[in-house]
């Protein structure tokens, strides 16, 4: 089997490099959704102790 072969998957290629592709973005989106929500709070925290603080 040459590495053109592997890649080629006999035929599937679209198939298989697409769902790879798929599964990657959700991984990425599995770790970066978190760390954008907890900013979103860290910032919304901030406003919500600035807000107290002048009253």
């Amino acid at each position: 089997m040459s590495f053109q072969e592997f890649l080629h998957m006999g035929g599937y290629a679209a198939y298989v490099w697409t769902s790879y592709a798929l599964a990657l973005v959700v991984l990425i989106a599995n770790v970066v959704q978190p760390l954008l929500q907890r900013r979103r709070l860290f910032a919304a925290l901030a406003r919500k102790r600035r807000r107290s603080a002048r009253n």
